[in-house]
């Protein structure tokens, strides 16, 4: 409160206690108190009614912060679940592209072998294991893709499904 609030205050409750005596004794109502104990009176219950106003706005005000609270936890943590998220698809994004750059890499293996033909073998990769399918034209053809696929860093295990015609 600045130092007029406190004076003005007193001003406003004055006003509303003269007019509410003034009030009452228009009503022709038997008061037997004084002008000035009726005055009192109304001073009296206009303080009450300042003081339940402020305490009313003092309860508006902490149910207000504690929402403001409530929301800002509740964005906190959105936030957390979202970056979680973003962090996941960035690895499944970084996964794929390494399964990708590992099948690139099996494939040009496979064309630098005469018996082996890198365009009927298909390579798929998926979290490091290599599958081979497609013909060999014999069981050493068929082996010798494995090693292959072997030697490519990254490959965590080979699944040679290759057939021997």
């Amino acid at each position: 409160m600045n130092a007029t609030q406190p004076t003005l205050l007193r001003a406003t409750t004055l006003a509303a206690a003269i007019a509410l005596a003034t009030s009452l004794a228009a009503c022709n109502k038997k008061d037997e108190r004084t002008a000035g104990q009726q005055v009192d009176s109304a001073i009296a219950k206009s303080e009450q009614a300042a003081k339940d106003a402020q305490a009313k706005a003092a309860d508006a005000a902490q149910e207000a912060k504690v929402a403001a609270n409530r929301a800002g936890a509740e964005i906190k943590q959105e936030a957390r679940e979202m970056k979680a998220d973003a962090n996941a698809a960035v690895a499944r994004a970084g996964d794929a592209a390494s399964d990708a750059a590992t099948t690139a890499a099996v494939k040009a293996k496979l064309v630098a072998d005469s018996e082996l033909s890198a365009l009927r073998i298909d390579v798929d990769t998926k979290d490091g294991a290599v599958t081979l399918t497609g013909p060999a034209p014999n069981a050493a053809a068929k082996a010798r893709a494995t090693t292959i696929a072997q030697s490519v860093k990254g490959v965590g295990a080979v699944h040679n499904n290759l057939a021997v015609h």
